[in-house]
């Protein structure tokens, strides 16, 4: 199944689910403050007075993805089915959406010129692992801090509890997330990433050291 994935943090799940809704947000705050400061170009070079983005994977769960975007207990991973997720943008005339290109800084450097709607889609290819798919929306007119787009509820495929998540914990959250309206199947899993029985059962297959007399 071909899937996108969104770490964020439970609220914003609860969020999502409580509205069926999915919010893009003002990318001024990204943490990658050249990712931050190409967004803001990419707005005064549009004219725009409103570009809002969200972030996804393309990529299997990595520490990586856990560590830097949902770090803590209350992290979570929404995995989507990416053709549903996608549908939901269809007719939206000012969404762009693709996957993030990865460039060596070199490479960029001995360019001439470079079209103003790369920028969007644009980092340094250190980056490369996040496999990061991007969804923009611009407005030329109307500034506005966020924008919701419905969705339906099947574009989810599973919820990933943080692999910090205490387990008696993790167990209360997937009931009260089942609870909510339409998630009463939606497949709830908690990552064994930093904590997985089969990885650590691999030592038992390391023959005993012999004894000599």
């Amino acid at each position: 199944m071909d899937l996108l994935r969104r770490y964020t943090n439970l609220a914003s799940f609860i969020h999502m689910a409580k509205t069926n809704s999915i919010t893009l947000l003002n990318p001024a705050t990204w943490d990658d403050r050249n990712d931050a400061y190409f967004m803001a170009e990419y707005k005064r070079l549009l004219a725009a007075e409103t570009v809002l983005a969200l972030c996804f994977t393309s990529r299997a769960e990595t520490y990586h993805h856990w560590h830097v975007f949902s770090h803590g207990s209350d992290g979570v991973c929404i995995e989507f089915v990416r053709e549903k997720l996608l549908w939901t943008f269809e007719d939206e005339a000012n969404i762009r959406k693709g996957r993030v290109n990865y460039r060596k800084m070199l490479d960029m450097t001995s360019r001439k010129s470079i079209d103003a709607e790369e920028l969007a889609f644009l980092k340094r290819h250190p980056y490369l692992d996040e496999g990061e798919y991007r969804i923009v929306y611009v407005d030329r007119e109307q500034a506005m801090p966020s924008k919701s787009f419905d969705i339906d509820k099947d574009c989810i495929h599973r919820v990933v509890l943080s692999p910090w998540m205490p387990k008696p914990v993790a167990q209360v959250v997937r009931q009260a997330i089942r609870e909510l309206p339409g998630c009463e199947n939606l497949s709830i899993s908690i990552s064994t990433l930093v904590d997985n029985e089969a990885w650590k059962q691999l030592t038992s297959r390391v023959p005993a050291p012999s004894h000599r007399p």
